[in-house]
């Protein structure tokens, strides 16, 4: 077996409202749908797609694994690389976001706030302190 691959090509989060979590994408990253029907959308973040399956669909592509429960809180975080953190919190505030955390200050060397899908996905803005 030869070297396994280093290149991530998409993103699938199970989500319980494909039309409502393809509204809040669509709204908060300023991005349309590059593929729909009526249990997903997917949306191109330049090198990585982000899948939206509504979350029925889900146990065939992870069997023997269960799809996990909405309230059983975060297992991830995905990270978007900002220039101005406290300039892209502004930009989700007029968009109705609410942050879970930040902007902070990180001992790592960022600067990182935090922010949830309606299906409780996290994202995380982070900007390279200098």
């Amino acid at each position: 077996m030869g070297e396994l691959p280093k290149r991530l090509g998409a993103i699938t989060l199970f989500v319980d409202d494909p039309q409502r979590a393809k509204a809040f994408y669509e709204k908060v990253f300023d991005l349309t749908a590059a593929y729909e029907d009526e249990n997903s959308a997917a949306f191109d973040f330049e090198n990585t797609i982000v899948n939206l399956l509504k979350a029925s669909e889900a146990p065939p592509l992870i069997a023997p694994a269960p799809v996990g429960d909405p309230d059983a809180g975060s297992r991830l975080q995905l990270t978007i690389w900002v220039e101005n953190t406290d300039a892209a919190c502004a930009a989700l505030a007029e968009r109705g976001v609410e942050l879970l955390n930040g902007p902070v200050d990180r001992a790592w060397g960022m600067r990182t706030a935090t922010f949830a899908d309606p299906d409780g996905h996290v994202w995380e803005l982070a900007q390279p302190l200098q």
